[in-house]
């Protein structure tokens, strides 16, 4: 039959309803939901009446789909077709009452916002309608209100995996095009469950930027802060490549997961820079002092030879008696040794004000550009942190 089973001048009134039971998959990249319901439809067929006094008592019997017309509904959102196993029966009233159930995969898409990812709400909807019908031959009328649909959902939920079921609403509309069709819009609302992404991806964004903030405590002077840096760096990078799989290809607003994986990237990639610079001042430094250090040796090695020659040469005129005196020899030799420090207090005296004066200072512009980097840093991540936290959870 392909006709509504109805007189010459009525209208089939048809009340779906749908109960959610569980979600299987909610894929962001694609907008896809895939989740598991039980979808009905009553109707009644003016054709079919019986007075159950005289069968026996019977006032409901179950007969196979292909005897009785059923209205052609389908859902607007839904892009594959169901290939589960369905009951070949539908139940007859004997008052012309028809109902049909099944339970049902729909893989329909569904409209997402992603700002607020992972601690986001999505609302798919399901539409039914006729296909060829219009209105003045089918009237879909709501089964029942939101709140029973809701309560009837959670009582028969399986499971909800990633997703918590909210509620479910139900709506009345019609579709207006070159003729009227009559829809039913079931708006499924759920909440994304955040605690596998908060641990799989947020805290290491957070404890990677920890560590780089510990990395300020390692000395300028080795090579082990800037190896250190670049490798946090490379680790952000290769999460932010996991973030790519996750999110939308297109999306209206950037997501805040996103501008929180941006932004602590770009702290890192500042911190890095500075300390580029600060390992370059120092360095300078360093090779003035090699340099300096190398000439004070030259001059303590042209004094002792100096002073190597001019001291057998001072006692000729009294070898013989230096010679007889051992006293006096000591005398001597204690003389030299004295001279000698003293020459080597005036050379240390003056590379010290010379590191002090001039080559020392790269080095404290260094360490000064360092403590101001890292107390702005420190700073700008804490207010960050902070509004990020605010725009999550508001």
């Amino acid at each position: 039959m392909c006709s509504p089973p109805r007189g010459p001048c009525s209208t089939t009134h048809t009340q779906p309803w749908c109960t959610w039971m569980s979600t299987y998959t909610l894929s962001s990249p694609w907008s896809v939901c895939v989740f598991v319901c039980v979808e009905g439809e009553t109707w009644n067929n003016e054709r079919i009446w019986w007075d159950p006094s005289q069968f026996c008592g019977i006032s409901r019997v179950s007969v196979p789909k292909e005897m009785l017309w059923i209205p052609d509904l389908l859902i607007y959102e839904m892009i594959e077709k169901d290939d589960g196993p369905h009951s070949p029966y539908l139940y007859v009233s004997h008052d012309g009452i028809v109902l049909i159930e099944d339970e049902m995969k729909v893989v329909s898409t569904c409209k997402m916002d992603v700002h607020k990812f992972p601690f986001d709400t999505q609302r798919c909807n399901i539409t039914f309608s006729s296909a060829i019908h219009i209105v003045t031959d089918i009237q879909l009328i709501p089964f029942s209100n939101s709140s029973r649909v809701t309560q009837a959902s959670r009582e028969v939920m399986q499971t909800q995996g990633e997703w918590e079921f909210l509620d479910m609403t139900v709506s009345r509309g019609k579709l207006i095009l070159d003729r009227e069709w009559d829809q039913i819009s079931y708006t499924i609302t759920m909440a994304r469950r955040p605690l596998l992404h908060v641990i799989n991806f947020l805290l290491p964004i957070l404890f990677f930027l920890c560590l780089d903030l510990a990395s300020f405590l390692i000395s300028d002077q080795r090579g082990e802060k800037l190896g250190f840096k670049v490798t946090v760096l490379l680790a952000i990078s290769v999460l932010l490549l996991i973030l790519n799989d996750i999110l939308p290809s297109m999306s209206n607003r950037t997501p805040l997961i996103a501008t929180y994986c941006i932004v602590i990237f770009a702290f890192m990639l500042l911190s890095l820079l500075e300390t580029i610079l600060v390992t370059h001042l120092v360095e300078r430094d360093s090779i003035h002092q090699e340099t300096e250090e190398e000439r004070r040796r030259g001059c303590c090695a042209c004094i002792c030879d100096v002073s190597g020659r001019k001291a057998p040469c001072e006692p000729l005129p009294v070898a013989e008696e230096v010679i007889c005196s051992e006293q006096g020899e000591s005398r001597l030799l204690l003389l030299i040794l004295g001279d000698l420090r003293a020459v080597e207090r005036t050379l240390a005296l003056f590379a010290s004000g010379r590191r002090e004066g001039k080559l020392g200072y790269w080095t404290r512009v260094a360490r000064r550009l360092n403590a101001a980097f890292f107390t702005i840093y420190l700073i700008s991540v804490m207010l960050f942190i902070s509004l990020m936290c605010k725009e999550w959870l508001n």
